[in-house]
Order: structure tokens, then C-alpha cells, then sequence
């Protein structure tokens, strides 16, 4: 009977029991693959004749490394590449010796269930890695030569314990340089697998399942230049290929066997070769770079799609916006025809006494009034969003402006027994504007106050400099605003006042304090309410000193 350390050989452990053991790595099987890619690249670019020894996980993308060395006719190589089927693998599981644990049979189909799924799965992987995926396995299990004649190829399906079944390892002897690449395939994964189908099962989230995969499938890798460790590892390769009881292939495995003194000969006297240090440096270095392009690339791409999202979600929420406003003027325009269709059927009625004729003769008036200004106002907005950003602003005096718009109101404020007058000094420095801007702003806001003040009240117009900015204030004595409506009276169509003794005459579309603030936000300026129930109101507007200088750079 064979001892335990025959029977199942664990090369990874072999390394690590040496008196400087290097530091394993937990790496993807993706990048265990491309450092298999590397030492085959240098063995090709450098024209390095070699001994190599192979254990890989099964499919064409990692055999195609393999064919890669082989059909290079640059210099001789002697490739020793391990194997092993999964029917290999059934047969070859036997009860552990006596006082040592036994491994039961359910134990050992979730082993080779996890041996089968892991390959396909690091094949899987790799192949995003490597275009090249020629089959180099015929039908018989063994590698075909190739018509590089210097390149002897030898398969060895070696029938191994549990151990070396979860380990994968590329081993270079040559005069210049001789590594190991070792990587270790841990046994928790079983738990793993198991975790994940419980997942499965209770429902888990996809991307939380698709996390532990990724964990699951990590490898303990090494990769040293160390004599030391890798005469261990040959050792045990030595151990294996004597443990083995494949028959098949008796043959092969016996003279490698007799012969093995000269085939690891190059093991004795380990160098490396400065060169190929720097050959290596310089290629990881490369790597480096490409994975640092291919980084910059993806968060260029990042940074590109998180800014058409948020283009994405201005448009839609424009389009709310723009939804919004034609079920408001929608709604706005019918509720004066539907008061003039009232009034004009009342008006045919022949009992219609003169006094209730002219009053629904004045509504027809007021509704009309009132539709003709919802209409005004729809297209000052309309005609606002359609003007492009970059308009030209001039330097406008308020002395200029103010006084020709009170003027005009003046007849209004009258007729209402209002008191309307207006401060703006002489000496104030012009604003940046546009000349319209300013009168639609300050006759809004002066149609505002009256509007919405009882008869015997005031509204005044006062300006005066306020830093580099010149504040103009609309203040009246009406009826006032409440505090929960001050943060909205801006917003288009809300109407958070009512006019004096119940005047619905005078409710308007609701657009005019929405317009100013558009028209000062074009223009630089701001504007804000202040206001008490009972009490009156003041709307402060902000106006940019115009600098010349500015306007020159804009």
C-alpha cells in the first residue's frame, strides 16, 4: 500500500513548506491565464530552448497556449503536459487507508462536480482572453505533432489523488531563466457552489449571485524562480507520475521515469538571466499600461453615459414641464368660454330685465379681457423659450423707463381711487437689459399691486443702488399674501391672492410674476416677495450694474 504523501501529492503545499515559502496570490482564473500567456510569449520572442511542464484546466483556449509553444519552430522545446478525464478521475477515487478519514461518495461527485463545472468555467473565462482556440486533442486523448520536428511533445494522463486534481501549474527549465506558475483551486469552493444553489433557491438576487461567483472561482497562486521551490515541485510531480495507475500510457511514464535524472538536469544549476528579468519587468509593465488605457477608456465611456443620462433626464423632465403648461392653458382658456357661453344663453332669455342684461354683457367684456391676456401671456412665455440664450444686453437707465410706465397706469389707478407714484433717482447707474425687458417687468408688476389693492390704497416704485446691483421695489397696501403661498406665487398659473371684495374680474392667468422672473433670470437679476396678510406685499428686483467691460467679453 503507497503512503499518504504518494498518494495525494498537493504540489502547493510542497512549495509552501519550504524554509521561504512565497506569498500565494488570490487571482482570477482570467489572470492566471495571462500569466500563462507571458512566460509562453517570452519563451517564443526570446528563442529560449526549454523543458516544460503543464497542468492546465481543460479547453481549447488553454490548449491553444500549449499549441502555441509547440507549432513554434524559433527553438526546441520538450513539453510534458499532465491530463486527466473526468472518467480517469471517477476511477481513480478510492477509500482512504485505514485510520486515515474516508472520503464518502456523495462527497466525491460534488468533488468532481466542482472539478468539471471549474474548468468550463475558467475556460469560459480565458477564452475572452485569447482568440486562438485550435482543438489539439484528437479523438484518442494525445497530442498531435506538429511540424516544428525540434519540439517533442510527450501527454501524460496521469492518474492522481484528490489533491494535485485542484491544482494547475506551468514549471520552465532552461539555461537562462526556469520558473513555477502554481495555482491552487482551494476546497471551500464546494461550500460555494452549495451557498449559491441555496441562493438559487431562496430567490437571491442575480447580481449578489453573480459577486460570489466571481469570488468562489479565486485560485492561491505562486509564482517563484526559487531553485529550492522548484526542485520541491519536481519532487512532487516525481511522487505523482509514480503513484499513478494508469496503464495506458505505462510506457511514456516509465521511460521519463529511468530518464528522469537527465530530464530535470537543467533543475541543478538555476539562473536568471538578467535580460529576462528586464524582459519580464517591461512586459508587465506594458500590461500595466494597457490595462491603464482600457481603465481611461471605460471612465471616458462612464463619465459619456452619466452625462446623456442627465441630458436624458433634463429633456423628459422638459417635456413634463411642457406637458404641464398646455394642460394649464387648456384648462385656463376654457374656463372664459364656458363663462361667455353661459352668459350669451342667459342673454336670450326675453324676460332679460336691463339691469341683468348689462351685467352679463359686462362678463362677456371681463372674460374676453381675460382670455385675450391668458393669450398674451402664453406667447411672452412661448416667445421667451424660443429666444436664444446669447441675447445682447444694453445699458438701460430706469429714469428712462419707470416713469413713462406709471404714467400709463395712472388712469387705472384713478378709476380704482388708488394713490401710484414712483422714486428712481437721477444718478443711478444704468442696468444690464434690454429696453422691452425692463417695461414688461416693472408694467407686471405694477398691474400686480393694483390689481390686488382695495381703493384708497398706495403702490409705490422705488430703485436706489444696492452694491453692484440696482434694486427696484413694487410695494403696495393690498390685500397681501400668505406665508405658505409666498414660495409659489412665481410658479405659472397659481393664483394664491384673491382680488378685493371678491372682484373675479380682475383674477388674471396667473403668468405675469412668472414671465418677470423669466425675463430677469435672461438678464442677470432676481427677483423676491415679501408680503402679510391683511397687509400688502413688496417685490424686490435685482438688476446687475451694466460694466462694459463684461458685456465686451460676453
Amino acid at each position: 500500500m503507497k503512503s499518504s504523501s504518494l498518494r495525494d501529492v498537493s504540489l502547493y503545499e510542497l512549495a509552501l513548506s519550504t524554509d521561504n515559502p512565497p506569498h500565494p496570490l488570490q487571482l482570477s482564473p482570467s489572470t492566471f491565464k495571462s500569466l500563462v500567456t507571458q512566460f509562453v510569449d517570452l519563451l517564443i520572442n526570446q528563442h529560449i530552448s526549454a523543458t516544460v511542464w503543464m497542468k492546465l484546466p481543460r479547453g481549447d483556449v488553454w490548449e491553444a497556449e500549449l499549441g502555441r509553444l509547440r507549432r513554434s519552430s524559433a527553438a526546441p522545446h520538450t513539453i510534458y503536459a499532465f491530463s486527466q478525464s473526468s472518467s480517469s478521475a471517477r476511477s481513480q477515487i478510492r477509500p482512504e487507508p485505514e485510520g486515515e478519514p474516508e472520503m464518502h461518495s456523495q462527497e466525491m461527485e460534488s468533488e468532481m462536480h466542482s472539478q468539471e463545472m471549474f474548468d468550463s468555467i475558467t475556460s469560459l473565462e480565458a477564452q475572452l482572453m485569447s482568440a486562438e482556440t485550435d482543438a489539439l486533442i484528437d479523438d484518442q486523448g494525445i497530442i498531435p505533432m506538429t511540424s516544428a520536428e525540434s519540439t517533442r511533445s510527450v501527454f501524460l494522463p496521469i492518474q492522481s489523488e484528490v489533491q494535485l486534481r485542484r491544482e494547475y501549474f506551468m514549471l520552465i527549465l532552461s539555461d537562462r531563466f526556469s520558473v513555477l506558475l502554481l495555482a491552487h483551486r482551494p476546497r471551500s469552493m464546494r461550500r460555494y457552489l452549495a451557498g449559491e444553489q441555496d441562493a438559487s433557491e431562496n430567490g437571491t438576487d442575480a447580481n449578489a449571485a453573480a459577486e460570489g461567483s466571481d469570488r468562489k472561482h479565486l485560485l492561491l497562486t505562486l509564482c517563484s524562480f526559487d531553485a529550492t521551490i522548484i526542485q520541491k515541485v519536481l519532487t512532487g510531480i516525481h511522487m505523482a507520475m509514480v503513484s499513478s495507475t494508469n496503464t495506458e500510457h505505462r510506457e511514456e511514464l516509465s521511460s521519463l521515469l529511468e530518464n528522469w535524472a537527465t530530464v530535470i538536469a537543467p533543475a541543478e544549476n538555476l539562473q536568471v538571466s538578467p535580460d529576462i528579468l528586464n524582459h519580464l519587468v517591461m512586459q508587465q509593465i506594458q500590461v500595466q499600461e494597457d490595462i491603464w488605457h482600457g481603465a481611461a477608456e471605460d471612465r471616458r465611456k462612464a463619465e459619456t453615459a452619466t452625462s446623456l443620462q442627465m441630458e436624458n433626464e433634463e429633456l423628459q423632465n422638459a417635456l413634463r414641464l411642457k406637458n404641464e403648461f398646455l394642460t394649464n392653458v387648456g384648462q385656463e382658456l376654457r374656463t372664459p368660454l364656458s363663462s361667455m357661453k353661459t352668459a350669451l344663453t342667459l342673454l336670450e332669455s326675453p324676460n332679460m330685465r336691463p339691469p341683468q342684461r348689462q351685467r352679463y354683457m359686462d362678463l362677456l367684456t371681463q372674460e374676453c379681457d381675460r382670455q385675450g391676456s391668458l393669450i398674451t401671456s402664453v406667447l411672452s412665455l412661448l416667445q421667451l423659450e424660443d429666444t436664444d440664450d446669447d441675447t445682447t444686453l444694453v445699458p438701460i437707465n430706469l429714469a428712462d423707463v419707470v416713469p413713462g410706465v406709471v404714467s400709463t397706469y395712472q388712469p387705472l389707478a384713478q378709476e380704482k381711487g388708488l394713490m401710484l407714484a414712483y422714486t428712481v433717482p437721477d444718478d443711478l447707474p444704468p442696468v444690464a437689459c434690454t429696453t422691452h425687458w425692463i417695461r414688461q417687468i416693472i408694467i407686471n408688476l405694477i398691474h400686480n399691486s393694483i390689481k390686488f389693492t382695495r381703493q384708497g390704497g398706495q403702490v409705490w416704485v422705488r430703485a436706489k443702488k444696492q452694491g453692484d446691483y440696482v434694486q427696484v421695489e413694487v410695494r403696495d397696501t393690498g390685500v397681501g399674501i400668505s406665508q405658505a403661498d409666498i414660495p409659489r406665487v412665481f410658479e405659472r398659473f397659481y393664483r394664491g391672492r384673491h382680488t378685493p371684495n371678491n372682484d373675479t374680474s380682475g383674477s388674471g392667468a396667473g403668468l405675469g410674476l412668472s414671465i418677470v422672473q423669466q425675463l430677469l433670470l435672461r438678464c442677470g437679476g432676481s427677483v423676491s416677495a415679501r408680503s402679510k396678510v391683511g397687509e400688502g406685499s413688496t417685490f424686490i428686483v435685482l438688476l446687475e450694474v451694466y460694466q462694459k467691460d463684461k458685456a465686451s467679453d460676453e
